[in-house]
C-alpha cells in the first residue's frame, strides 16, 4: 500500500515532528512495481522486488522530507548514531534515486524472498494440518470388559485412547454376542470423548451399555480410519468361597448416629477384650456445639442496610442460648442511645428525634453494644453480610439468642472423644496393620454401620469361623466408624446435607445465623499432601464452600487424629477410607493442579498393578452380597475416575507413609431396565437400600483383610520374563512380563541391575506396562521385586552376586 499524504501526515504527527520547511522539488521517484512478485520468482525479488529498507536521516525535517515525497514510510523510528533511523518500503530504483539525493539508505530489512518463504511455510503448515486431519490415526485400547451386576443383567464398559485427540474424532464400537457370532451381533454405540482439566483422556461409554450376551471381541473404529479389534475379558464374577455353616453376619438394621455407633464400638471391646481394645485418639473434636445467636432485620431489600446480629460469647450449651437482647424504643425525645445488662439479658434504648422518632442506626448499634463492657462480656455484634448498616433499626422484644440445635440431650454439646477399636490377637506392632475409617463426611450415613458391621463380623465370628480367626490372629487392625462426628450429628438431627465438621472459620460477613448450614471444615481436604495450599485442585479456601480446606493444613482435631493414628502405629500398611456415594473403587494418586493438569507422582507400575490385582478380589467379595458391580470406568486412581481432591487422607497415607489406601465410594448407581435409566442411590437412601450397601461394602472392607493378610505371609518370590514385542531391520522393541504385580529393575549398559536401576514404567494411564526399544544388540540384565520385598532368584540387589536374569537383544528380534 503506498503512502497517501494524510497517511505522511499521520506518521509525521505520531512521530511528534514539527512540520518542516519545504524543500525544493526533487526529481521524481520512479513508480515501484505494480504487485508483488510471485513465489516461483522468489530467487528475483532483491534485485526486481520491493523491500523494507532501513533509511538513516540527519533529523526529524529529513523525515518530514521523505513523507514530502510519498515514500512509504513505516510507522517506526529510532535515534542512531548519526541521526534517525526510519523503515521504509523501496523498490530497487526508489532506493536508488533516495542515494542519488543524499540519503543514507542501507540494508533490506525483509524482502520479496521473506515473503515467498512466509508464503511456502504457510502452505506446508497448512497441507501438514490437512495431512493430519486425513491421516490415519492409532488407537490404543485401554480396558474392554462386560460384567453382570443386580440381577444378572449384563453390561458392556470399553475405553479407548485415539491419537487424534481433537473433538471431531468419533469412535463407534461393535461388538459380537459371544462365540461364533456375527461381529456386529451384539450391537453398535458410539463412544464418549472423556476430558478433564481441559485435557482429552480417552473415549468411553459414559456408563456401561447393557448387553443381551457375552461378547467376545469388540471392534473400535474411528472416523478418522483408525480400527482395532480386541477380545473383551469378564470384570469380576471369580466366585468366592462360601463362608462356613457358623459365620454371622447382618448386625446392624438403622442408621446410627456417632453417639450411638462409638457406644457400640466401645461394648464390642469389653465383651470381647482378648481380641479387642478401644483407643481413645488424642485430640478431642470441637464438640456438637454452636455459639448462640439472634438476628434482626429481614436483611433483604430495603431492610438489608439496617440488620445486623449477635452471637453470645458462650457456646450456646454453656450459656449462651440465655442470652436475650431487645431493642427498645424510650418513648421520649431526644434520648440517646444506650446499653443496660441486667445478668443475661441486653437491653438496647435506641437514641430518638426531637419528635420522639428512633434514629439509631444498625452501625450505632452494633458499635453501642461491642462498646458496653457488660453486653460485650455476653456477645459480640456484627452488621449483616453486606450491610452498609445505615438503616434505623426497629424496635424488637427481647430475643432469646439461640444455638438451633436439634439433636436430643443424649447426644453432648461436649467436644467429642474419638475412639479407635483395635481388633487382634496380637497387638503389639508385630502383625501387619490395617487401618479402616469411615464417615469424614458427614451425610454420608451409610458408611459408619459399614465399619460396624465390619467389627461385628470379625468379633463374633472369630470363634466359629476359621478363615475370621486367621485375620483376627494375623493382622491388627484398626476400625474408626465415625472419623466425622460433629457434622454426623448435624446431619441426622439439623440439616442433613452437612459435609463438613461444625467449626466455624468465617469472618462475620459470612457468620450470621443464615449461613449456619455453610460452616465447617471439609475434612477430606484438610490434609497436607497436595493441599489446596500447595496449589492443587478440588478444595477452597472460602469458609463457606463444601469443600473448604481449613484455615490451613491438618488444622482439624479429626484429621490430626489420623495422622496420629498413623504414626503411633507404624505396622500400619494398609487403609480403607469409606465414603458415599457413586460405586467407586479408587486409590492414589488423588489431585493434580489443574493448569497442565499437573499430577501428583502417579505409583509406579508395579504398585499401581498391585492395585488393580487387589480391586478384583475386593470387588468380587463387594458382588458376593446381591450381584453389585462396581464399574470398571469407576476404578481406578481417584483422578482418572473421579476428580481433583485436593488434600485428601489416601494421598496422606501414601505420599507420608507409605501405606497402600483405598477409597470406597458405597451405592452404586442401579439401572431400571424399564425407564433405560441409571439411578443414583443418594448419600442417605431408604434403610432397606442403605443396609444392602452397608453389607455388600462390609464384604469389601473383610476382602481388604485378605488383602492385607495375603501381603503379610508373602514369601513367594516373583518370575519374569523378557518378551520381545515388535522388531525390524533397525530395531527391536521388548517389555517384561511378571507373573505378579511387581516392580521390574534393568539396565542395558552391561552393569549390575539395582534398587537405582532404571524401573519399567507404565506406557500410560491404565495402558499397562511400557515398551522399551533399542537400536543395536543389548545385553538387558533385570529383576523383579514384589511389593512384600520379595526379590526374584534369591537375588540381593545391594549386595553382591549374580542371580538376575541376562539375555542377549539382537536388532531384528532374532535372540
Amino acid at each position: 500500500m503506498r503512502s497517501s499524504p494524510r497517511r505522511a501526515r499521520r506518521y509525521a504527527a505520531a512521530l511528534a515532528l514539527p512540520l518542516a520547511i519545504a524543500l525544493n522539488a526533487l526529481p521524481a521517484l520512479a513508480d515501484p512495481s505494480p504487485d508483488p512478485v510471485p513465489p516461483d520468482r522468489a530467487s528475483s525479488t532483491a534485485q526486481n522486488g520491493v523491500a523494507l529498507m532501513r533509511v538513516v536521516v540527519a533529523d526529524q525535517a529529513a523525515v518530514d522530507r521523505l513523507a514530502a515525497l510519498g515514500v512509504d514510510l513505516a510507522e517506526y523510528s529510532k535515534p542512531v548514531d548519526g541521526g534517525v533511523e526510519v523503515h521504509a518500503v523501496l523498490s530497487p530504483d526508489e532506493a536508488q534515486n533516495l542515494r542519488d539525493q543524499g540519503f543514507d539508505v542501507r540494508d533490506a530489512i525483509s524482502d520479496q524472498s521473506d515473503y515467498a518463504a512466509n508464503v511456502a511455510e504457510r502452505r506446508q503448515a497448512l497441507a501438514a494440518a490437512s495431512a493430519d486431519a486425513a491421516a490415519t490415526d492409532t488407537l490404543t485400547p485401554l480396558r474392554a470388559e462386560w460384567f453382570t451386576s443386580l440381577d444378572n443383567q449384563r453390561f458392556l464398559s470399553v475405553e479407548v485412547k485415539t491419537s487424534a485427540t481433537d473433538a471431531q474424532t468419533v469412535l463407534t464400537a461393535t461388538w459380537d454376542s459371544g462365540p461364533g457370532t456375527a461381529p456386529d451381533s451384539g450391537g453398535t454405540a458410539t463412544m464418549s470423548r472423556f476430558t478433564d482439566a481441559g485435557q482429552y483422556m480417552y473415549h468411553r461409554f459414559n456408563s456401561p451399555l447393557p448387553i443381551t450376551a457375552a461378547p467376545t471381541k469388540v471392534t473400535i473404529t474411528s472416523n478418522r480410519g483408525g480400527s482395532i479389534t480386541v477380545p473383551v475379558t469378564k470384570w469380576l464374577g471369580e466366585p468366592r468361597k462360601a463362608p462356613s455353616k457358623h459365620y454371622v453376619q447382618d448386625f446392624v438394621d438403622h442408621y446410627m448416629d456417632p453417639t450411638e455407633v462409638t457406644n457400640r464400638v466401645v461394648s464390642l471391646a469389653k465383651e470381647f477384650p482378648k481380641i479387642s481394645e478401644i483407643i481413645d485418639l488424642p485430640y478431642k473434636t470441637n464438640g456438637y456445639r454452636r455459639q448462640a445467636q439472634a438476628q434482626f432485620g429481614t436483611g433483604s431489600g430495603s431492610a438489608l442496610a439496617s440488620t445486623f446480629y449477635v452471637t453470645s460469647k458462650a457456646y450456646g450449651s454453656e450459656g449462651g442460648n440465655d442470652v436475650s437482647v431487645a431493642l427498645v424504643s424510650p418513648g421520649t425525645a431526644s434520648a440517646p442511645l444506650s446499653v443496660a445488662v441486667n445478668g443475661k439479658d441486653v437491653v438496647v434504648n435506641l437514641a430518638t428525634n426531637a419528635s420522639g422518632a428512633i434514629t439509631s442506626t444498625a452501625s450505632q448499634v452494633v458499635a453501642a453494644l461491642n462498646g458496653d463492657s457488660a453486653a460485650s462480656a455476653l456477645l459480640t455484634a456484627a452488621l449483616y453480610r453486606t450491610s452498609t448498616g445505615t438503616g434505623v433499626v426497629a424496635a424488637a422484644a427481647a430475643t432469646k439468642l439461640t444455638d438451633n440445635l436439634k439433636a436430643p440431650a443424649s447426644v453432648s454439646r461436649q467436644p467429642f472423644q474419638m475412639k479407635a477399636l483395635r481388633i487382634g490377637k496380637s497387638r503389639n506392632g508385630s502383625k501387619t496393620g490395617v487401618f479402616l475409617y469411615c464417615q469424614e463426611h458427614a451425610r454420608e450415613w451409610v458408611t459408619p454401620i459399614t465399619c460396624v458391621e465390619t467389627a461385628e463380623r470379625l468379633l463374633r465370628n472369630y470363634a466359629q469361623d476359621p478363615d475370621t480367626k486367621k485375620l483376627v490372629d494375623d493382622l491388627d487392625i484398626f476400625i474408626v466408624p465415625t472419623i466425622n462426628p460433629d457434622g454426623a450429628h448435624y446431619s441426622m438431627y439439623d440439616y442433613n446435607m452437612q459435609r463438613r465438621n461444625m467449626v466455624n472459620y468465617c469472618a462475620a460477613d459470612a457468620a450470621d445465623p443464615g449461613r449456619r448450614n455453610s460452616w465447617g471444615v471439609d475434612l477430606n481436604r484438610n490434609f497436607s499432601v497436595g493441599s489446596v495450599y500447595d496449589g492443587y485442585n478440588g478444595g477452597s479456601t472460602s469458609c463457606t464452600s463444601d469443600t473448604f480446606a481449613g484455615p490451613s493444613e491438618l488444622s482439624e482435631s479429626e484429621t490430626r487424629n489420623e495422622v496420629w493414628l498413623a504414626e503411633k502405629f507404624p505396622n500400619i500398611k494398609f487403609a480403607m477410607n469409606t465414603h458415599s456415594y457413586g460405586g467407586y473403587f479408587m486409590w492414589p494418586p488423588g489431585a493434580y493442579k489443574t493448569a497442565g493438569r499437573e499430577t501428583l507422582p502417579r505409583t509406579d507400575l508395579g504398585t499401581e498393578e498391585y492395585f488393580w490385582n487387589a480391586s478384583n478380589h475386593i470387588l468380587s467379595a463387594v458382588q458376593g452380597w446381591r450381584g453389585t458391580a462396581i464399574w470398571p470406568g469407576r476404578t481406578g486412581p481417584v483422578i482418572d475416575v473421579l476428580y481433583s481432591a485436593a488434600g485428601n487422607s489416601a494421598d496422606e497415607f501414601w505420599y507420608n507413609k507409605g501405606i497402600i489406601g483405598w477409597d470406597f465410594e458405597v451405592g452404586a448407581d442401579v439401572y431400571d431396565p424399564a425407564t433405560k435409566q441409571y439411578r443414583a442411590v443418594g448419600f442417605q437412601p431408604p434403610f432397606e437400600e442403605g443396609h444392602e450397601e452397608a453389607m455388600e461394602f462390609s464384604n469389601g472392607q473383610i476382602g481388604i483383610l485378605e488383602i492385607a493378610r495375603a501381603y503379610d505371609k508373602d514369601k513367594q518370590r516373583p518370575d519374569s520374563t523378557l518378551v520381545v514385542t515388535d522388531a525390524t531391520d533397525t530395531s527391536t522393541t521388548f517389555t517384561f512380563k511378571v507373573d505378579e504385580p511387581a516392580n521390574v529393575y534393568y539396565t542395558l549398559d552391561g552393569s549390575r541391575p539395582t534398587l537405582s536401576s532404571p524401573k519399567l514404567t507404565s506406557s500410560g494411564m491404565r495402558e499397562g506396562a511400557a515398551k522399551i526399544s533399542i537400536d543395536k544388540t543389548t545385553e538387558v540384565h533385570w529383576f523383579a521385586m514384589d511389593l512384600a520385598g520379595n526379590v526374584e532368584k534369591n537375588y540381593k540387589p545391594d549386595g553382591n552376586g549374580k542371580n538376575y536374569n541376562t539375555e542377549t537383544v539382537k536388532v531384528g528380534g532374532k535372540r
